[in-house]
């Protein structure tokens, strides 16, 4: 595995080594001792996996309190994926990151707790896996609103198109009314 920074230091992009052959491909998702000496200590204790139709737009998603790391990847499709780091103490803070992930390119991102995330489907549907390092936290989960002018997310939508939102999505806040880290 390659281990590759980004403009956030702490966000990780990961690209796995993939052995393909006629039969189809293996690769390794997650081995501790790769992440660990990576610096990735972390502990993960809930899978997730989501199906979204194209332009399905989730998030952006934190738990103010059980805050989550996610190690993020697309198994089937393709999404337009993003963090936002809302760590007040952080040189970064209200910077966002944005990459694509798909079935194809196989990489997957690690969102460390204290970030927003969100995915745009691109393809016709999308299939999202993703491991945390915490439980899911209804009472704490907070969303922070998806076209915040503040933070200027360039999702790559169709001209005049709308993405399709949950009523949480929908009523996101705006950064500069968002609960926050410290």
């Amino acid at each position: 595995m390659e281990f590759l920074p980004t403009a956030i230091s702490d966000v990780i992009l990961i690209k796995p080594r993939v052995f393909e052959d006629s039969r189809g491909f293996f690769m390794e998702t997650w081995e501790a001792r790769k992440f660990a000496e990576a610096n990735l200590h972390w502990h993960f204790v809930q899978d997730n996996h989501s199906r979204s139709e194209k332009n399905t737009l989730r998030g952006l998603h934190y738990q103010i309190k059980q805050p989550q790391g996610k190690l993020v990847r697309v198994v089937a499709g393709e999404v337009f994926d993003v963090v936002v780091d809302l760590r007040r103490s952080s040189r970064t803070f209200g910077q966002c990151i944005c990459t694509t992930l798909s079935a194809e390119n196989k990489q997957q991102l690690w969102v460390p707790p204290g970030f927003a995330h969100g995915f745009l489907v691109t393809s016709e549907s999308a299939e999202f896996i993703y491991k945390c390092t915490d439980y899911y936290a209804p009472q704490y989960e907070r969303t922070l609103i998806w076209n915040d002018p503040q933070i200027d997310i360039d999702w790559p939508l169709p001209p005049k198109t709308v993405p399709r939102l949950s009523d949480k999505d929908r009523a996101g806040s705006p950064l500069r009314e968002a609960e926050t880290y410290p």
